[in-house]
């Protein structure tokens, strides 16, 4: 049986392969910046859909957010041992899994806008390091967790217009002791922060809302995809739920930066999924 995983902060997405048939899963997100190997263990023993495969998965292609150094593939590798163990582990960061689902085997720039963000190019057979993903604290640009930390602190400060901070009030338990006791103090900020930024798809249509996402998106093309140089001749994929769901005001910033628009996906996991079977062989039957 062969696993295949995609995993944000927040959230894992998890398909199987076990001669013909296909499972499909969802966990909490796996990162090791926020989990250790004990605590993935947990993650996985929780979900009792799992429990039936445990013992029967083989291979397991892991891709996930956080997981971009060899000591943090060796805690998301111990960790899922600890629960899979009989199966090969190959670890690889979120984005090698976003370059296999959007741009096959053509050079391009590859982003994450989800939770978090991040970019990658690739030259149609290598995924290239890159100085960009410096995570919610340092960067992050254009994700969930920036456009929810706008927001609270556009509140917080008293800059959000009346109406709409009524509106935010009323929505979310915001005041000054709860935020900092969230952001500060607990676990998995940045999935706090990201949460909020679900506020914005209920107010579209205000004029704060859009210039937030503008100038957001804006942000994300200045520091990640115009760092390279030959960025306007390159296709740009994007993956994740803020490219997906705000993807009128993302394509409006990529227009006026003359950057070229390729896929946008809410998730990769059927792209990843595709590409393992096919590179192990594994042709599946339409329908």
């Amino acid at each position: 049986m062969i696993l295949v995983a995609d995993s944000g902060s927040s959230k894992t997405d998890w398909m199987g392969y076990d001669n013909g048939e296909i499972i499909t899963f969802n966990t909490k997100g796996i990162n090791p910046y926020f989990l250790n190997e004990h605590e993935i263990y947990k993650v996985l023993a929780k979900n009792e859909e799992f429990a039936p495969y445990a013992s029967k998965v083989q291979e397991i292609y892991f891709y996930g957010a956080g997981s971009s150094s060899p000591d943090k593939h060796e805690v998301v590798s111990n960790g899922l041992s600890l629960f899979f163990k009989k199966a090969f582990i190959s670890v690889d960061n979120d984005l090698v899994g976003s370059v296999y689902a959007t741009c096959g085997h053509e050079k391009g720039l590859s982003c994450i806008l989800g939770t978090g963000s991040n970019i990658s190019y690739y030259d149609g057979k290598h995924v290239h390091d890159s100085t960009h993903g410096l995570g919610y604290v340092l960067g992050d640009e254009g994700s969930g967790t920036y456009f929810g930390r706008k927001l609270v602190t556009s509140y917080l400060y008293g800059n959000m217009p009346a109406s709409l901070g009524k509106l935010f009030a009323e929505t979310h338990d915001i005041n000054k002791e709860n935020v900092i006791t969230n952001v500060y103090q607990r676990p998995f900020p940045n999935i706090y922060l990201a949460s909020l930024s679900r506020f914005m798809g209920n107010n579209m249509n205000h004029p704060f809302i859009q210039d937030l996402l503008h100038a957001g998106f804006q942000e994300f093309v200045d520091t990640n995809i115009k760092d390279f140089p030959d960025y306007k001749n390159l296709t740009c994929h994007f993956i994740g739920s803020i490219a997906y769901f705000y993807q009128d005001a993302l394509k409006a910033v990529c227009l006026e930066n003359e950057v070229k628009v390729g896929n946008i996906y809410q998730k990769p996991i059927h792209g990843i999924f595709n590409y393992i079977l096919h590179k192990e062989g594994i042709q599946l039957t339409a329908g």
